[in-house]
């Protein structure tokens, strides 16, 4: 690589370089916080993120290869890497009172996050398999870490092993269809694969990989039958890094199903068929096995699975409109999920979790305004008009209806029906049963600002749905 070469590669990489180096220098930083600085680690964090949101701005005018073919910044990265900026200042802003509460204070914590930021980051701008692994382990090995951050706690140990176990399991899965494709096609660039195969039949060696690489990137927005991990982590791990994991990683997984299902050698394996199954499968698993749910956590999580099953007919539909409304799809998710779990967060104070469904009874009755943004957030995940998630759900079945799948579209809005029962069996116990405590939410100006965001996001795309599904076309592959 020439000095010019690796001048515009570093350029084009400016975003990811200042957070890796933003961690670092506050991973030693924070040895000296430790002594009653510690607020010091999340403004700093927070100000790492926003400097990197400036750069990616920066550079959001033009189409940048990189590392000869490997990375890429365009308007589709920058759209994925704007909602793991939006994420992860979020739970920057909930952390605080809560990490104070459960003992998990540390420096470590806020490094974590931003190391799994910039690995998120390289998944959304990679055009090789292999920088695909590299910031896929990335971002799973210190959310591994994250999820077991409550050490003193059984949940939460137990959680991190699972995940890690069933983790490890499926990146030796994608490995393989990796290594697959690599002995076939004689390169790992999804570009490359294309091409090697252009004009010729499809081999069934690559329809195995293909079959391998899907089975492995899956796993990692909890999708069926991959999806195993996704309770116990969500239930054991600290709620903040929950609330994380739940839009942040999820999202970054997406964006590499899409850049990867764009291929038209994944296109020729008709793939679609297989995504389409598991959709299927993911949203009916998620949506009944919801219903008889009494942890909050538990059932949000199970609310994760059943969205990236909806999502994924988004990936099914295919073309730049299936492609705009999944983006449209998980920011949106990223405002309304952040906003339920920042309520869920916010009620963790003293002895009281506020993780259990009953725990909320009457609390409309105490706190009205919270009550209110509750039913906001739950009814946007419910796809209740006129709110946000009404029209993440509304562009998905348009851009299937279009493409010809109106069996899938029909089967969609049946498990959407079924899924917005338990989203309004919670709203029923908050307003319609009777108090069982007193309610003392652990209302901080970082949560206050943090529901502000969401709630208004939430809001906004329901009002104005039209200019952020232009913003989503415009950013599918440079537009």
């Amino acid at each position: 690589m020439t000095a010019t070469a690796l001048v515009q590669s570093a350029l084009a990489s400016l975003p990811e370089i200042v957070v890796i180096a933003g961690a670092c220098i506050l991973l030693i930083l924070g040895q000296v916080a430790r002594k009653g600085q510690g607020h010091f680690v999340v403004w700093a964090s927070i100000a790492v993120v926003l400097i990197a949101a400036l750069a990616t701005a920066m550079l959001a005018g033009e189409v940048r290869p990189a590392y000869a073919g490997m990375f890429i910044a365009d308007r589709f990265a920058v759209f994925f890497k704007a909602v793991f900026y939006l994420a992860t200042v979020l739970t920057f802003l909930l952390s605080p009172r809560y990490a104070e509460i459960e003992e998990i204070g540390i420096s470590e914590y806020y490094v974590l996050l931003l190391f799994a930021l910039s690995g998120m980051m390289i998944m959304a701008s990679a055009t090789d398999l292999l920088s695909i692994y590299v910031g896929l382990e990335l971002t799973v090995l210190c959310t591994y870490v994250l999820t077991g951050f409550l050490r003193q706690q059984r949940r939460s140990n137990e959680a991190a092993l699972k995940y890690v176990i069933l983790g490890s399991v499926s990146t030796g899965i994608f490995l393989y269809g990796v290594s697959l494709v690599y002995g076939l096609t004689g390169t790992t660039q999804l570009d490359g694969m294309a091409a090697a195969v252009t004009g010729n039949p499809l081999d069934p060696g690559l329809l195995l990989a293909v079959v391998f690489i899907v089975a492995g990137l899956v796993f990692k927005v909890g999708a069926v039958p991959f999806h195993m991990w996704v309770p116990d982590a969500y239930e054991g791990a600290p709620t903040t890094i929950t609330a994380f994991m739940s839009v942040a990683p999820k999202a970054a997984g997406f964006a590499v199903i899409l850049r990867v299902f764009l291929n038209p050698l994944v296109a020729a394996s008709d793939a679609w068929i297989i995504v389409a199954v598991i959709a299927v499968v993911t949203m009916a698993l998620g949506s009944f096995v919801a219903l008889v749910q009494d942890n909050f956590k538990r059932l949000l999580a199970y609310s994760s699975i059943a969205h990236a099953g909806f999502a994924l007919f988004g990936v099914v539909a295919g073309g730049a409109d299936g492609i705009a409304s999944v983006m449209l799809y998980l920011l949106i998710y990223t405002f309304m999920n952040l906003g339920i779990f920042g309520i869920v967060i916010m009620m963790r104070n003293g002895d009281f979790s506020g993780e259990v469904i009953n725990d909320y009874a009457g609390f409309a009755r105490s706190h009205r305004g919270l009550a209110l943004l509750t039913l906001l957030y739950l009814f946007s995940l419910a796809g209740l008009p006129p709110t946000a998630g009404f029209f993440a759900k509304f562009y998905v079945l348009v851009a299937l209806v279009e493409r010809g799948f109106v069996v899938l579209a029909v089967i969609a809005v049946l498990l959407s029906a079924v899924a917005a029962y338990f989203y309004i069996r919670i709203v029923m116990v908050i307003y319609m049963r009777e108090p069982e405590r007193a309610f003392d939410p652990a209302l901080t100006p970082s949560v206050r600002a943090t529901l502000a965001v969401t709630a208004a996001g939430t809001i906004g795309i329901g009002l104005f749905p039209a200019w952020f599904l232009r913003l989503a076309q415009g950013s599918v592959f440079g537009g």
